[in-house]
């Protein structure tokens, strides 16, 4: 057994006469006197004292340490962890249950009651030595020291009553390290030393309850892609959340103009991309730019000067499928309609149908799987094999996609696609798109990325994030699109998250509500009073849940995952909100000299991200 003095930090133990300037740099970390006294520790800067805990409840449920850890005065809680080795534990239980049978054996052989605590004690070792057995746990020795600390004697005294009561109420017993002051405020300090040896035998999920760092409220399991989505607003602790755990990987965030919606979007893309997830992004307004270019992303601007993309394109690994060809068929029907924004007539449907074949055919892709690496047709074959049909119906049509084909519009559909991004985060921009192509230009770039999300070589966990879903909601065909992706993105490991500031459109729809209920992750921000009784009813809101929405403020919101429902507050750091941030005063500041130098610094925190992913592309991850 070590001496005390050795398990002290230096500022502790006594001087072992030394220099003076060592004795005066041991000082500078620690008060300049401790007073021991049987109860409590006088310190410069006021008194403590520490309670070890002895007594537990018999059962403990998710984030029962949380009252202690948010006590609103200055209380220190230390959880000591150290494993048991399977051979001993089970060695310990075989033992602990041979005496419980043996005083079960002797009660019932003398005539005497039924000891009741005896006989619930014995249950829980046999549970607990079956999930042993069958490797569904371990078991850990666990010891739980507090240090209150107080200005004056007095009020310590009365700090001690409030923790015993609180720790009382959760039927927790803890009691004063009597003649132990100093080893039980040093069990306290964060050094690992656990100088009072009190434990108890926990088992890993009781010892998984006890972890500080989880919202009581949230019941799903944390994966390796967990994010912190902020601070739970009825307590200190944290929200953390795990997508790729839950039945599907889907989530919506519905919230009015200026929530902070697209804030939270942004953290939980930046946070998403550390854990390894690659994220795509349709940006209607150029909000994700700053946050592409800072971790080294791909940033693609519709409706710019040469850049284009074909809808005619077959996807990656198209030859390892048989009805590739079919498929990119059925969505060209489905581009077209959200093209002419009014539903096709039955001739027209039929028209579409013979010139998407010829328009293939004539650029030498037939059913052969063999021919689909070759160039594929554009939206100007299609046209021209429309005009070929002879079909009314079919020059109709022709003339209605002039427009896209010679005319205004033509920049984006008029040849091959001219960008093949390729990045941990590729944003697709459609500012620079007129009005009246941001709808299918939304559709076109879900196409893209719905093409790389399908990529049978790569396989990787993903998220696609629509920003102002509403676009696409607008439209029934778009509409329909969206519910495919939402219905099939488990299937490749991919989650889609649609962000709308317009909740009426989302669920004054049948398929926009099937959209929301395809989501197991569901966030919801303050809302509109005009769109309130609505939310209500399609969540099934408490009226306290209902006067949060209605009062929140920017950044809090409410989260819903089946029967687990969490309100939150969003936080960042001063780097992520650098980057996350919309608001035109902030940014004007970070575009001006003084500014610029402000968002560099804060810049500077996501370098190793930046080196991560670039190490990722040239890995081939």
């Amino acid at each position: 057994m070590k001496p005390i003095t050795s398990l002290l930090p230096v500022w502790l133990r006594p001087s072992t006469g030394g220099s003076a300037d060592e004795d005066h740099a041991g000082a500078l970390f620690g008060p300049p006197a401790i007073g021991v006294q049987p109860r409590r520790l006088d310190l410069s800067e006021g008194v403590c004292a520490s309670l070890v805990v002895t007594g537990y409840p018999r059962e403990v449920g998710l984030g029962w340490l949380e009252p202690l850890l948010t006590y609103p005065g200055r209380l220190d809680v230390a959880l000591h962890i150290n494993p048991i080795p399977p051979a001993v534990a089970a060695s310990r239980l075989r033992r602990r249950l041979a005496r419980l049978e043996a005083g079960a054996r002797s009660d019932y052989e003398q005539g005497r009651l039924i000891d009741f605590e005896a006989d619930a004690a014995a249950t829980d070792a046999h549970d607990l030595a079956a999930r042993l057995a069958r490797g569904e746990g371990r078991l850990f020795q666990v010891g739980l020291s507090l240090t209150v600390h107080a200005r004056t004697p007095a009020e310590l005294e009365e700090e001690v009553s409030r923790v015993r009561a609180l720790a009382a109420g959760l039927l927790i017993d803890a009691k004063p390290t009597t003649f132990r002051a100093l080893q039980g405020w040093i069990t306290t300090l964060p050094f690992g030393v656990d100088l009072l040896d009190t434990g108890r035998t926990f088992d890993t999920s009781a010892l998984a309850a006890a972890f500080p760092f989880t919202s009581p409220d949230l019941h799903a399991d944390l994966g390796e892609h967990a994010v912190l989505y902020g601070v739970n607003a009825a307590s200190a602790s944290l929200v953390m959340w795990d997508r790729f755990t839950c039945d599907n990987h889907n989530s919506v965030i519905l919230a009015r103009s200026g929530a902070g919606k697209s804030y939270l979007a942004k953290l939980e893309i930046l946070r998403s991309l550390f854990t390894g997830v690659d994220v795509c992004v349709i940006d209607p307004e150029n909000e994700y730019q700053r946050l592409a270019e800072a971790v080294g992303g791909a940033h693609i601007a519709l409706g710019a000067d040469g850049v284009r993309l074909n809808p005619f394109d077959l996807p990656p690994g198209a030859h390892k499928t048989k009805d590739a060809l079919t498929r990119r068929a059925l969505f060209i029907h489905t581009f077209i309609a959200v093209l002419c924004e009014t539903p096709l007539t039955p001739p027209e449907r039929a028209a579409l149908d013979r010139a998407i074949v010829a328009a293939y055919h004539h650029a030498g892709l037939t059913a052969d799987p063999r021919t689909w690496t070759r160039q594929p047709p554009t939206l100007p074959d299609l046209a021209t094999a429309l005009g070929n049909d002879g079909d009314p119906a079919a020059g109709e049509l022709a003339a209605r996609l002039a427009p896209y084909v010679t005319g205004t519009w033509r920049q984006l559909f008029a040849g091959p696609t001219t960008t093949r991004p390729d990045s941990h985060l590729i944003v697709f921009c459609l500012r620079d798109l007129p009005e009246e192509l941001k709808t299918v230009g939304t559709l076109l770039t879900l196409d893209v990325i719905w093409r790389r999300v399908t990529d049978v070589n790569r396989r990787k966990p993903r998220l696609v994030v629509v920003d102002e879903g509403w676009l696409l909601m607008r439209q029934a065909e778009g509409a329909r699109f969206l519910y495919r992706m939402a219905k099939a993105a488990r299937k490749h490991w991919a989650g889609l998250t649609v962000i709308t500031q317009d909740a009426a459109d989302v669920l004054g729809s049948d398929l926009g509500q099937a959209v929301v209920a395809n989501a197991a992750t569901q966030i919801l921000l303050r809302q509109a009073p005009q769109a309130l009784d609505q939310i209500t009813d399609a969540f099934a809101l408490t009226d306290g849940e209902r006067q949060l929405l209605a009062s929140a403020r920017r950044g809090q919101g409410l989260l819903i995952a089946g029967a687990d429902r969490v309100a939150f507050d969003v936080v960042a750091s001063p780097g992520e909100d650098a980057l996350a941030t919309t608001d035109p005063a902030v940014l004007a500041a970070l575009e001006s000299s003084d500014g610029l130098g402000e968002f560099e610094e804060a810049g500077s925190g996501i370098e190793e991200l930046e080196l991560h992913t670039d190490l990722e592309q040239e890995g081939g991850l």
